[in-house]
């Protein structure tokens, strides 16, 4: 509760997108309102990845996504490991990779590719299609995202951190990928650990950390965290509509 932002700044963290075009716009409406009516001396807006699979419009969150950072830097987008994963796909394909194995046919079916991943052959035949299918700024984006940014007492990562290692030597696989070791330590870190990655029925609001993940791509809930000053708000996009969920007195 006494974790604090910047001093002046306003930030929004969004969960996992996973393909979810139209609640991540509707999440950018939302915000966009909020900003232009309080109209704080400065903003930002992380993504904490996972931005591609499962869900029906990838290619469009990229699209939005790249746009969004080309207009406005203080757009930022950190790496999931599903983002990671199918950049390791297009460059080492493998039948039974995170990318063929938990979502990636969707991700290939919005850039109008098919694809088959029963046998080795038959997956890098369709990582060739979808590499010549995707726009180069793409797979350079993905290529490029960070693993994580911190402003006041906050740190943004996609999965977590290694308790007992400080932030500053983080091991980058670790922030988009750990789960257990982190979600069950009762430590308090250096920063308040705002995460993505393990899916839950509603945002874990715990003193050590928050996770934004709320399963977008099957719940239809997109989840965020609004953050100014000391006070901290949950937002939440959903096929019914949008509404606050939880907000500090």
């Amino acid at each position: 509760m006494d974790a604090t932002g910047p001093a002046g700044m306003r930030i929004y963290a969004i969960g996992d997108v996973h393909g979810r075009l139209d609640l991540l716009l509707q999440m950018h409406a939302r915000i966009r309102e909020e900003i232009e009516r309080d109209a704080p001396a400065d903003w930002r807006i992380v993504h904490v990845g996972d931005y591609v699979d499962r869900g029906p419009d990838s290619k469009g969150v990229i699209d939005f996504l790249v746009e969004a950072i080309r207009a406005d830097s203080r757009h930022i987008a950190l790496a999931g490991n599903h983002d990671a994963g199918l950049v390791e796909f297009l460059s080492m394909p493998d039948k039974d990779s995170l990318f063929a194995r938990h979502g990636g046919r969707q991700t290939a079916l919005s850039y109008g590719v098919d694809t088959d991943f029963s046998s080795q052959a038959l997956a890098r035949a369709s990582a060739e299609r979808l590499k010549a299918a995707m726009p180069r700024e793409h797979v350079e984006f993905l290529s490029t995202l960070p693993r994580s940014v911190a402003f006041g007492d906050f740190f943004f990562c996609h999965a977590g951190i290694r308790p007992g290692v400080p932030l500053a030597l983080q091991n980058p696989e670790d922030l988009i990928w750990i789960r257990e070791s982190f979600l069950n330590s009762p430590l308090l870190y250096e920063k308040v650990v705002v995460h993505g990655h393990t899916p839950s029925q509603a945002p874990e609001i715990m003193p050590n950390r928050v996770n934004l993940d709320t399963a977008a791509f099957s719940t239809g809930v997109l989840t965020a965290l609004s953050i100014d000053g000391t006070r901290k708000r949950i937002l939440q996009i959903g096929e019914g509509g949008q509404r606050e969920a939880w907000t500090t007195p």
